[in-house]
């Protein structure tokens, strides 16, 4: 690769320490997309896509080991609640620093140093994790987790600069569908340890996932590239934190994602604590929720390209109500397997909501574009405006919809406490999807229907 593409492969692939830089890097051009931007940006996706799904799995790691913490360990229902709020919480706060660091030390570089990073929750809970431990080391260890969550963050904002606008949409979908997984995935490696050595050793699961950070880690340095280019813009992302639509949506996302990531740290603790299921019982079926949700995420976003985001947004709002209705009913009756078919349609209803509210965003943006060139703006000036504050909204709506997660678990540690029943948590949540409803509907569904003219009543239509 020599020439107009800016980057020989001598020039482009520097060494492990000092990083590989591409100096030049303009995927909008087709013919720098076809000659060499496609295979660099899918190489680039896929070693990022493995990073950000260990990242998942161990951030949701606690979710898992509260399975294996049975009476002699002296945590209660609530206390196993809260080390799922705090991991979340500690993910959901490190989102964005860890989306400045792409451009502070360079995508490819933050990539490998934020994988060893997953050493450090990893190799502390294999020295801790035992009855006898203090709760507040356990809390500690939890914290410690949520180095995991941040990697969503990161890896988002550096996929989205190797592709053109025309193909971010899968890129996007495949690189968090596939980090989601990594929820599911760790839950059923529990299973098996569960199923094969009892639930006497949790440590077991952590033999797994070390090796595999430190191959994960190797990928990113071999198969990852840094674009020099790439810089922090602070003026969008104060310009995106004072528009009205970064709020909307980044409540919108609380409901869609923030359910997603909740429901995954407390499906198994649910079953266990409501319906006294063993580890081995409730491990059998926690991962079928998530797995389904990280699955359906792209499928929400193609819906959301052909009939709307917000019409979408809006269908899925109201299945998790009916969803949530369901769990209660399940609750109130002690049905079980009601009660879990309810939770799966929480995941698969929420991981829709993914899809559709994340294509929402630069669809608002873009329309603010429409508006900027009928007032006189150049749609040069225009669309630059609107990929710099939709990727720095994106940014910001990602960090604050994990908070959800933190809501979810904290919902059911104070209703458990307080009732030793999830129903209380259950109907709050419902309460919220009907809000989340209202909002979509007014904000953005009624909008869509304003009569308009040309191009557009076309993108409007496709909030």
């Amino acid at each position: 690769m020599t020439g107009t593409d800016g980057e020989s492969q001598s020039g482009r692939r520097q060494g492990l320490l000092t990083g590989r830089w591409i100096e030049h890097w303009d995927p909008e051009d087709p013919g720098f997309w076809q000659r060499t931007g496609r295979s660099i940006a899918n190489r680039n996706l896929w070693a990022s896509i493995f990073v950000e799904h260990v990242g998942f799995s161990v951030w949701t790691l606690w979710s898992v080991f509260v399975l294996f913490m049975g009476p002699e360990y002296g945590v209660d229902a609530a206390g196993k609640f809260f080390l799922g709020a705090t991991a979340t919480l500690v993910g959901a706060l490190l989102r964005l620093p860890y989306a400045f660091a792409v451009a502070r030390f360079g995508g490819r570089n933050w990539t490998v140093i934020s994988a060893l990073l997953l050493l450090v929750p990893t190799i502390a809970a294999a020295f801790v994790l035992r009855p006898g431990t203090s709760y507040t080391t356990f809390v500690v260890m939890a914290a410690l987790a949520g180095l995991g969550g941040g990697n969503f963050a990161s890896s988002m904002t550096n996929i989205n600069t190797f592709f053109p606008e025309r193909c971010k949409g899968g890129a996007l979908g495949l690189n968090a569908g596939g980090g989601n997984l990594g929820v599911a995935v760790i839950q059923l490696v529990a299973l098996l340890v569960i199923a094969v050595t009892g639930a006497a050793h949790p440590t077991l699961l952590l033999a797994v996932y070390i090796p595999l950070i430190v191959v994960s880690a190797v990928c990113a340095a071999l198969f990852m590239d840094n674009i020099a280019s790439v810089r922090n813009d602070t003026g969008a992302f104060g310009l995106a934190a004072t528009d009205k639509h970064t709020s909307i949506m980044a409540l919108l996302y609380i409901g869609t994602f923030g359910s997603f990531l909740g429901y995954s740290f407390a499906f198994g603790l649910v079953l266990q604590t409501q319906f006294g299921r063993t580890p081995l019982q409730a491990a059998a079926v926690t991962f079928i929720g998530p797995l389904l949700g990280s699955l359906v995420r792209p499928v929400g976003g193609r819906l959301a390209d052909r009939a709307g985001g917000a019409l979408v947004t809006t269908w899925m709002f109201l299945a998790m109500a009916a969803s949530t209705m369901l769990c209660i009913q399940a609750s109130i009756a002690n049905s079980l397997a009601l009660f879990t078919t309810g939770f799966i349609f929480l995941f698969v209803f929420s991981g829709l909501g993914n899809g559709s509210t994340y294509k929402m965003i630069p669809a608002i943006f873009h329309r603010q574009a429409l508006d900027r060139i009928a007032g006189g703006m150049s749609e040069q000036a225009a669309w630059q405006w609107a990929r710099r504050i939709s990727g720095a909204a994106i940014g910001l709506i990602s960090a604050v919809g994990a908070v959800g997660g933190l809501l979810i678990n904290l919902g059911f540690r104070q209703s458990f406490s307080a009732t030793g029943s999830g129903v209380p948590a259950f109907w709050i949540f419902l309460v919220f999807y009907l809000v989340c409803t209202g909002v979509t509907v007014t904000v953005y569904l009624r909008d869509s229907a304003t009569v308009h003219t040309g191009r557009r009543q076309v993108v409007l239509a496709r909030v």
